[in-house]
């Protein structure tokens, strides 16, 4: 019995080790990363369902399939579980340091173009004031 209890002891400390050490392992950031990945992947898809329904909701309402009163709470519904949806998505930018207003379904602005530019105004002599504070040039 003497060399029982030390030997479970030891048993014990080799398990816990075992345990503490495997997020230092090689690949279990990638798993984690791609675990990750996945979820927001069924998140995105979960989204676009939900509003799929309320999309539909809407139009049956709309089209009278749907009393106001039948309508009411099944919109509340859908939209409560989609904004848990959303919930769940900005959690995981949160987790991975990206922000929250970084959403990569939004499109982005048009950039500027010349042809978007006004020119500047005409003066009298139907010169453009461009150069208005430059020096007047040798007439």
């Amino acid at each position: 019995m003497t060399v029982a209890g030390p030997l479970i002891v030891l048993v014990a400390f080799a398990f816990a080790l075992f345990l503490l050490s495997q997020p230092f392992w090689p690949g279990q950031l990638e798993r984690a990363d791609e675990a990750d990945a996945l979820r927001r992947a069924d998140l995105e898809a979960a989204k676009i369902a939900k509003y799929r329904e309320i999309r539909d909701a809407a139009l049956d309402h709309s089209t009278g399939k749907l009393s106001d009163a039948d309508w009411k709470p099944i919109d509340a519904r859908l939209r409560t579980e989609a904004v848990q949806i959303l919930d769940e998505l900005d959690g995981l930018a949160h987790i991975h340091g990206t922000a929250a207003e970084d959403h990569e379904d939004l499109p982005a602005a048009p950039a500027a173009t010349a042809e978007d530019e006004e020119p500047p105004p005409a003066t009298d002599d139907g010169a453009s004031t461009a150069g208005a504070a430059d020096p007047p040039s040798a007439r």
